[in-house]
């Protein structure tokens, strides 16, 4: 039997700079260079394993073998996530508190914040029409902060959106960032944080008056599984946790509109194709452009797979964008085709871009449902809604960057409806 000293170990004391440095490719280039889709490296002073592929997918969603709990850095969770947010729980306590977002993402709750983003759109497309040029990826963010947020109850003034969106998306931006780009995502989760919970004790005091269906009203009254409401800070965290994903799928819609820019062939195909033509489309956007690189978890328990042991403790990696990209489950997987979402499988553990595993249960991203329908909303209003032009300009895009978009945000000029 195989043991753990042959899975491929990367010399050298630490590997974090390499990792800063690759971004998207440091577990690609490696499953790669060792011809394995496991290999052992170290990352802030420690051992870490980095995993790869469909099995390997499978094997990570293992909920008896991997917790959350002690896997993300607290750096992250001071900008991204929030200092013990779902993100750190497992088992019945994550469960619980999954039913919170799951509730709020219903078919139901999708629908709705698709019908506000529509409008949000339209009324974005009267005010280019007055201008000489925009840059998509921050119009897309304030489209999506307007919507989500009166879509949640919370206010937002007119003057405030350009604001409020610019720090979630800070937020966002800072995972893979150090220096200036890290403590700017820190400052907006704290200025974010402390609007959120205003807003909180707010309601609770009865200063405040909201209908209980919408999102902050929920995070209000939420109660954890011993039946006791959140404290102010952490109901706050996770209502922001609802919120700045949302914006986060500005990066998604502007690959989108890449796409649409770099594959003419598929813009006429949707001009005259239907909705599940436009599902296919973004499916392949989630699939071939960069969104997350890699997720971790830690070793639950002492285990063997294929051979090789896993130490308790021991944080392992899943590479989301190798996965995505794998020779062995995507024929031609540097070549973007959309055709290739035919087949509706639930691709449980081969399709990751937001997580693998059960929707419900596990640890996929509960808000995968409404990104797919944020991206199909974009999508249609590129193709039907509005002409446009795109001047040359940087649509280059990092795979060091982590979130990587294109270097310009994607600049369009000469916008007019379409009649």
């Amino acid at each position: 039997m195989l043991t753990n000293k042959i899975i491929p170990q990367e010399k050298g004391i630490d590997h974090t700079l390499k990792l800063l440095k690759e971004g998207y490719l440091f577990i690609p280039n490696r499953v790669k260079a060792y011809q394995s889709s496991i290999f052992e490296t170290r990352l802030l002073g420690k051992k870490v394993i980095c995993i790869s592929g469909k099995h390997a997918a499978k094997l990570f969603y293992n909920e008896e073998l991997f917790q959350r709990k002690g896997a993300l850095p607290k750096r992250i969770q001071k900008t991204l996530f929030g200092v013990n947010a779902i993100q750190t729980m497992d088992d019945e306590r994550h469960r619980h508190r999954r039913l919170f977002f799951l509730d709020l993402l219903n078919e139901a709750g999708q629908k709705r914040l698709v019908s506000i983003t529509k409008i949000k759109w339209q009324m974005a497309l009267r005010r280019w029409q007055a201008t000489d040029e925009i840059v998509l990826l921050d119009e897309v963010k304030y489209i999506l902060c307007e919507a989500v947020c009166e879509w949640a109850g919370v206010p937002l003034g007119q003057s405030e959106v350009k604001r409020r969106a610019d720090d979630f998306y800070a937020m966002v931006n800072a995972i893979g960032a150090v220096g200036p780009k890290y403590w700017q995502g820190k400052r907006a989760r704290t200025r974010t944080e402390a609007c959120i919970k205003g807003l909180i004790e707010e309601v609770r005091t009865g200063k405040r008056h909201i209908v209980p269906h919408l999102a902050l009203y929920q995070a209000a009254t939420y109660k954890d599984l011993e039946g006791n409401v959140l404290d102010v800070q952490m109901a706050a965290i996770e209502l922001i946790n609802l919120l700045r994903p949302i914006i986060a799928i500005s990066i998604f819609i502007t690959f989108t509109a890449l796409a649409l820019y770099e594959h003419e062939d598929s813009k006429e195909k949707l001009g005259q194709g239907d909705e599940r033509d436009l599902e296919m489309f973004v499916q392949e956007v989630r699939r071939y452009y960069p969104f997350a690189p890699f997720l971790g978890a830690i070793v639950r328990k002492n285990f063997i797979w294929r051979g090789c042991k896993f130490k308790k403790g021991t944080l392992v990696l899943i590479d989301i964008y190798g996965t995505n990209h794998n020779e062995d489950i995507w024929n031609a997987p540097y070549v973007f085709r959309p055709e290739r979402f035919k087949d509706q499988g639930a691709h449980v553990f081969d399709f990751i871009p937001q997580g693998g595993g059960n929707l419900v249960t596990g640890h996929r991203c509960p808000g995968e449902g409404i990104t797919i329908e944020l991206m199909k909303v974009s999508l249609d209003f590129l193709i039907h809604k509005m002409k446009f032009d795109i001047p040359k300009q940087d649509l280059s895009y990092s795979l060091t960057n982590i979130p990587s978009s294109p270097r310009s945000g994607l600049i369009i000029r000469n916008i007019q409806p379409k009649y």
